[in-house]
C-alpha cells in the first residue's frame, strides 16, 4: 500500500504544529528534564521562552470547546491529585489581548484548579489560529476524554460549518472514518427528548442509530421511551425496528381491510399502553383477538402494571 493511503494520525495536524514533532534524541543535552516551581519541564530554548505561571483570573477557556457537560466526580478527584502533587503537565494558552489568555488544550486541569483553591497555574504559551483552536479542543476530548455523542456530534457540525469543510475533508483532518463523522451527525436529526437520553446514557449510541431508521418522528420517539422504560437492548430495539419497517410495507392493504372504528381502537389503545396493539376480527364480526407486543420482561411487567395486574415476580 502506497503511503498516500495511509490514515493519518488521530490527533490532527494542527497539534504537531503547535507541540512541535515528537523526535526522541537521549544524546542532546538541550533536551536535559529540570524542575522548577514545583514543574517538570523540558529545558529547550522556545520552551522556556514559551512556558510561564499566569494566575487563573487571565485565563478564559476555549470558546471552541465542544465538551458541555463535566462530570464533577471526576473534577473533584483531579482537584485532589493536584492538591497534592501540583499540575505536572502545563495548560497549552494563546494570548487573547493584552494580559488575557485562551486555553488551546488542558481544561480539565485548569477547571480542577479552580476547586482545588490555586492562584496561579503553569502554562505554555503558543501562537494559534482559530481553525487550530477548534481542531485542537475537539481532537483531545474525542481522543482523551470522550464527549457524549450528542456533544461529539455538534462539535463535527461546528467544525464542519467553522470552516467549510466537506465531510471527507473533516474526516482526513482528524483522523477519522467519514463514516464515523456522518453517524454522528445523524443523531442530531433525532428529537430532541431522545437526544437528551443520550446525553444523560439513558440510551446508547446503538440505540439511536437503529432509532434513527425510522421514517416518523413520533414512532421514534415512542420506541425511544419503550426502550428506556423496558430496558431493551440494541438488538431488542433493532428487531422491533425491523418489523415496524415491514408492517408499513403492509399498512394500506390492512386498513383497507379493518373498519375505522377499529383502527381507532387500535391507535387509542397503542397510545394508553405505548406498545403496538393489533385488533384481528373474525369472519363474523362478533369474535376475535387483540395482539399487544411486549420485548423483553421488564416490558412485560410494565404492560401488566398499566392493565392493573400483578408483574411476573408476584405470580
Amino acid at each position: 500500500m502506497s503511503s498516500s493511503k495511509q490514515k493519518k494520525p488521530h490527533l490532527g495536524r494542527g497539534l504537531e504544529a503547535l507541540l512541535g514533532p515528537i523526535t526522541q534524541n537521549v544524546a542532546e543535552p538541550e533536551t536535559e528534564i529540570v524542575r522548577q516551581n514545583d514543574y517538570n519541564f523540558p529545558k529547550d530554548k522556545e520552551l522556556e521562552k514559551s512556558r510561564a505561571e499566569l494566575p487563573l483570573s487571565a485565563i478564559r477557556p476555549n470558546p471552541y470547546q465542544p465538551r458541555q457537560f463535566w462530570n464533577e466526580s471526576e473534577l473533584r478527584d483531579l482537584a485532589e491529585s493536584i492538591r497534592q502533587n501540583g499540575i505536572i503537565q502545563p495548560i497549552l494558552v494563546r494570548p487573547a489581548g493584552e494580559g488575557i489568555y485562551e486555553i488551546i488544550a488542558g481544561e480539565r486541569r485548569f477547571r480542577a484548579a479552580q476547586l482545588a483553591g490555586l492562584s496561579t497555574v503553569p502554562v505554555m504559551i503558543r501562537a494559534a489560529t482559530d481553525e487550530q483552536m477548534l481542531e485542537l479542543a475537539l481532537v483531545e476530548n474525542i481522543h482523551r476524554t470522550d464527549l457524549n455523542p450528542i456533544e461529539r456530534a455538534k462539535a463535527y457540525k461546528n467544525y464542519l460549518q467553522t470552516f467549510s469543510l466537506t465531510q471527507t475533508e473533516a474526516a482526513q483532518r482528524l483522523g477519522e472514518d467519514r463514516s464515523v463523522i456522518s453517524n454522528y451527525l445523524r443523531l442530531l436529526e433525532l428529537p430532541e427528548e431522545i437526544q437528551t437520553m443520550l446525553i444523560e446514557n439513558q440510551l446508547s449510541m446503538g440505540h439511536a442509530r437503529a432509532i434513527l431508521a425510522l421514517p416518523d418522528e413520533e414512532i421514534r420517539k415512542k420506541l425511544a421511551h419503550r426502550a428506556m422504560a423496558g430496558r431493551l437492548s440494541v438488538r431488542d430495539v433493532e428487531n422491533l425496528v425491523r418489523r415496524l419497517l415491514q408492517k408499513d410495507t403492509q399498512k394500506d392493504a390492512q386498513k383497507k381491510e379493518k373498519a375505522a372504528y377499529i383502527l381507532d381502537l387500535e391507535k387509542r389503545l397503542e397510545s394508553i399502553l405505548g406498545t403496538k396493539v393489533r385488533i384481528e376480527a373474525g369472519r363474523k364480526g362478533n369474535r376475535g383477538r387483540i395482539i399487544i407486543d411486549y420485548y423483553s420482561l421488564d416490558d412485560f411487567d410494565r404492560l401488566t402494571a398499566a392493565m392493573g395486574l400483578p408483574n411476573t415476580e408476584a405470580l
